[in-house]
């Protein structure tokens, strides 16, 4: 048998292509969600934290794989409370064929798949992101969500305000240096962090910048302007934002955090936000509050079979708000056309996710088909 490809941080980057993460999880909920198998997800506790293990077999392609958790309640000075490692197996033997440093991997499929459900249950109009979190999941919903969505503006809410700057300040200058396929973020408004603020021109770089996927240029007195290789003018302003501008502002809104506590009252939201909720997999802790989830007309998840975790959705049910028929409809039902998505402009809808398998398993089978050693 030959040795097992082994793939680092670095390599899984290098890899991975976010629009065909995205697409290839669509098309796993639609089409192979029906004929996989995947075991309740393990969890046992740590001194620490938490372990969790993920399995998940597609006899139809005759793959097998499983991701390996920890989520560290006090992780060490510079590493990450959440570290995963993924193992796509031989489904016969189980001998691994590819071994996955998995973070990056986790964070990518978490994020398209919360622009899958923004895709299906957003307004087509939506031009407001507001992302509550300044870490790694945020970054990648940052990457993900403008390919589903013509954003205009981007509200981001952390609790510390230095770091939500500091944020900010690496997202814009990511998206201007680096050559990639991501929605450029041009114009900065630094504002104070968390409590909103006015927009800094000074912070825009003067300079013309030439890049394979983008040129950007300042405007004289106004927002950088940018043109992506095929000619289309977008411009896309982030800033900071306090918790009840988020809400009360966004069209669509994503919750990124490891917060145990609702982030915001749900009395602010509009008529006809999109929330995408995610931080949440205990049944003790929740990012949003009862009001959120009894103005919501539509409440979706990845899978029934993760409705025993997510305090979101349980504390609401235990408390007697709601009962199990306001979860309206799993990924699946929604992307073969089984339940409908949204129904009006008005109403609010809610994609709650913990987290699936199969999104790691289809993440892990495009790195294995496209590395060279495969």
């Amino acid at each position: 048998m030959p040795r097992p490809i082994q793939l680092t941080e670095e390599g899984v980057r290098r890899l991975l292509d976010p629009a065909r993460v995205l697409a290839a999880i669509e098309s796993a909920f639609r089409d192979r969600y029906p004929s996989v198998t995947i075991p309740t997800r393990t969890h046992i506790p740590l001194t620490n934290g938490i372990f969790l293990a993920m399995a998940c077999y597609d006899p139809s392609c005759h793959t097998l794989g499983t991701k390996l958790v920890t989520v560290r309640r006090h992780p060490a000075p510079g590493e990450p409370s959440v570290q995963a490692t993924y193992l796509l197996l031989d489904a016969d033997t189980v001998q691994p064929r590819l071994t996955v440093a998995a973070n990056y991997l986790t964070d990518l499929r978490s994020a398209a798949t919360s622009a899958i459900a923004t895709k299906h249950l957003a307004r087509p109009d939506a031009s407001t992101l507001a992302i509550f979190g300044t870490g790694r999941l945020a970054r990648t919903h940052l990457q993900l969500l403008p390919h589903v969505r013509n954003f205009q503006r981007i509200l981001i809410c952390g609790h510390d305000p230095v770091r939500t700057a500091a944020f900010i300040d690496d997202i814009s200058q990511d998206e201007i240096n680096q050559d990639s396929d991501a929605i450029p973020i041009l114009s900065q408004a630094k504002g104070r962090a968390l409590t909103g603020g006015s927009p800094d021109s000074d912070v825009l770089p003067n300079e013309v910048r030439d890049l394979a996927s983008v040129r950007a240029t300042r405007a004289v007195n106004g927002p950088i302007v940018a043109a992506s290789s095929a000619g289309v003018f977008r411009t896309l302003v982030i800033h900071s934002a306090d918790a009840r501008t988020c809400a009360a502002e966004s069209d669509v809104l994503c919750t990124c955090t490891s917060n145990p506590t609702p982030l915001f009252d749900g009395r602010d939201l509009r008529p006809g936000t999109h929330l995408n909720l995610l931080g949440s997999f205990q049944s003790h802790t929740r990012e949003v509050d009862t009001t959120t989830i009894q103005r919501s007309a539509r409440i979706l998840v990845e899978t029934y079979a993760t409705l025993s975790e997510p305090g979101d959705l349980l504390i609401p049910m235990q408390e007697g708000a709601i009962t199990r028929d306001h979860i309206v409809a799993d990924l699946h039902e929604l992307l073969s056309g089984k339940k409908p998505g949204r129904q009006c402009t008005e109403e609010i809808t809610v994609f709650k996710s913990v987290g699936c398998a199969l999104e790691d398993l289809v993440t892990a089978e495009l790195l294995l088909n496209c590395h060279p050693d495969r």
